[in-house]
């Protein structure tokens, strides 16, 4: 009768190609949108939650919250709150890296102002030779 399958049973093999398959998979998604879908189809909402809560601790431990307000924060174990230290400062510095490079991604956000892909400046910045003419002209008219 099968069953969950437990990582100690599985052979090296089949670690390699799970993992590898489940790592290259992630590492191809594009956007925010894709990720989101993927996510939500291959997890629960609580695994979700769980996995979220997770990152949400290591966010705090790394600006320097106390266990004691992590747990009063969020709601969770001091057992959970060790592990993920643990991994943070013990692991293989992901979460670090990307915790990182995320907020250096909401840094730079924060500063994008978006502009509708249908507004003659979007269609100027993204096709510059189509607008050679208007872009010299509002150049010049704007050094002057």
């Amino acid at each position: 009768m099968p069953g969950k399958v437990k990582y100690q049973n599985l052979t090296e093999s089949q670690k390699r190609k799970y993992l590898g398959d489940f790592y290259s998979i992630v590492a191809s998604l594009k956007d925010y949108e894709e990720a989101k879908n993927f996510f939500k189809d291959l997890l629960t909402l609580s695994e979700m939650v769980m996995i979220s809560r997770r990152i949400q601790i290591a966010k705090l431990l790394i600006q320097g919250t106390t266990y004691e307000d992590i747990q009063a924060d969020l709601s969770v174990g001091k057992a959970t709150i060790t592990q993920v230290d643990k991994w943070l400062n013990n692991g293989f510095n992901g979460y670090k890296t990307v915790l990182k490079k995320h907020q250096n991604q909401k840094t730079i956000k924060k500063d994008y102002i978006p502009t509708s892909p249908f507004t003659l400046a979007d269609l100027r910045r993204r096709y510059p030779v189509n607008f050679l003419l208007i872009n010299m002209l509002m150049g010049a008219k704007n050094k002057h």
